[in-house]
C-alpha cells in the first residue's frame, strides 16, 4: 500500500518550497550561516521563482514514464549500496528516489528504508516493486531541499541520479547532512559532464535552454564541486563507474527516451519540426558515436561518479 504524507499538511510543491525558504531565512538570520555564493543564489532565485522552477521540474519528471528508463538503472542502486556498505537494520533514506532502485537495493539488504520523491506516481511504482519483491518499504512525498525529518534520523542517505537535479544544490546537501547521524554515510551516483548522459543533456540544452539562474546538475558529477558541497562536513571517497545502456540500435535508444524520459518528452514537445529533426539527428549520432564497436546491438557505457561521504 502506498504511504504518502506531506509535512504539516502541505499539499503542493510550491508551498513546500516557500515554507523551506522561510525556515532557511530564519536560520540564517539567527546564526549568520550561508556562504556569499549561496546568498547570491538565494537572491537570484526568489522563493516564487524557485517554486515555479520546482513545479516545472515536477511536471517534467511526471511526463512520459520515467520508470521505464529508471528500471534499467537498477545496478547503480545495487553498486551504491555495496559501496556505502549498508548494514541490515540501518535506517536508510532514499532522496529523489524515483521508482526506487536504491530503495529496493537497501531493503533487500535488510535495511529500514524510506523512499522520498516529489512525484507520487513514481513512489507508487516503487511501492509496487517492493510488494512484488516481498520487502518492506515506506514512501513519502518530500522535497529534497526541505526534508520532513528530524536531525540525525538516518544512518544512511542515498540518491541515484536524483538529488543532482535540485535547483539549489547547497541547500539539498545541507538537508542530506542534517538528516544523517554523525558517522553516518551519504551515497550518491551522479552523471558526469563528459559521459554519455552528460553529453546528451548538453545536446538537449542547446535545443531547449534550461531555466536561467539554475546551476547545471552535471556539476554534481565533478570532484571539485563535490568537495565544495560536501568536503567541509564529510570525508569523501569518489570513484568513476559506468552504467551500460543496452538497446537494439541507436534509433531504438532515441525512440525509447523520447517516449518515456521526461526531459526529452518535454524538449521534443517544445520544439518545432526543424528543431525536432536536429535533436533527433544529434542524439542518434551521439549514441552511434559512443557505442561499443564490437557489439551488433547498441551498448553504451555511461560514466557516473559514485560518491561515499562519511559525516564528521
Amino acid at each position: 500500500m502506498l504511504v504518502v504524507t506531506t509535512p504539516d499538511g502541505l499539499r503542493d510543491v510550491a508551498e513546500l518550497i516557500r515554507v523551506g525558504r522561510d525556515r532557511e531565512a530564519a536560520e540564517r538570520g539567527a546564526t549568520g550561516r550561508g556562504s556569499e555564493k549561496e546568498q547570491t543564489m538565494t537572491q537570484t532565485l526568489t522563493a516564487d521563482a524557485l517554486a515555479s522552477i520546482k513545479e516545472k521540474q515536477q511536471a517534467t519528471w511526471s511526463s512520459g514514464n520515467y520508470a521505464v528508463i529508471g528500471t534499467t538503472l537498477q545496478m547503480m542502486g545495487e553498486h551504491l549500496c555495496e559501496a556505502v556498505d549498508v548494514c541490515a537494520g540501518w535506517k536508510v533514506l532514499d532522496v529523489a528516489a524515483g521508482n526506487g532502485n536504491a530503495s529496493l537495493a537497501a531493503a533487500r539488504r535488510g535495511c529500514d528504508v524510506v523512499a522520498t520523491d516529489y512525484v507520487g506516481d513514481l513512489l507508487e511504482r516503487a511501492q509496487r516493486r517492493a510488494d512484488a519483491d516481498g520487502v518492506p518499504l515506506t514512501t513519502q512525498i518530500a522535497d529534497a531541499e526541505d526534508l520532513p525529518f528530524e536531525d540525525a534520523t538516518f544512518d544512511v542517505a542515498l540518491s541515484t541520479v536524483g538529488v543532482m537535479f535540485t535547483p539549489d544544490p547547497a541547500r539539498a546537501v545541507r538537508e542530506l547532512i542534517r538528516v544523517v547521524r554523525p558517522g553516518g554515510r551519504i551515497g550518491l551516483a551522479n552523471w558526469t559532464p563528459e559521459g554519455f548522459v552528460g553529453r546528451m543533456f548538453k545536446i538537449v540544452g542547446q535545443h531547449v535552454p534550461p531555466p536561467a539562474g539554475v546551476p547545471s546538475p552535471l556539476q554534481w558529477g565533478t570532484e571539485p564541486r563535490l568537495e565544495e558541497l560536501l568536503g567541509g562536513d564529510c570525508d569523501l571517497v569518489v570513484n568513476r563507474r559506468y552504467h551500460t545502456f543496452r538497446f537494439r540500435s541507436a534509433v531504438d535508444y532515441f525512440e525509447t527516451f523520447k517516449a518515456f524520459y521526461g526531459p526529452l518528452v518535454k524538449a521534443f514537445a517544445a520544439l518545432d519540426e526543424p528543431g525536432r529533426r536536429s535533436l533527433t539527428d544529434q542524439l542518434v549520432g551521439l549514441a552511434d558515436e559512443c557505442k561499443r564497436k564490437d557489439n551488433p546491438a547498441l551498448s553504451v557505457d555511461a560514466e557516473y561518479l559514485e560518491v561515499v561521504a562519511t559525516r564528521h
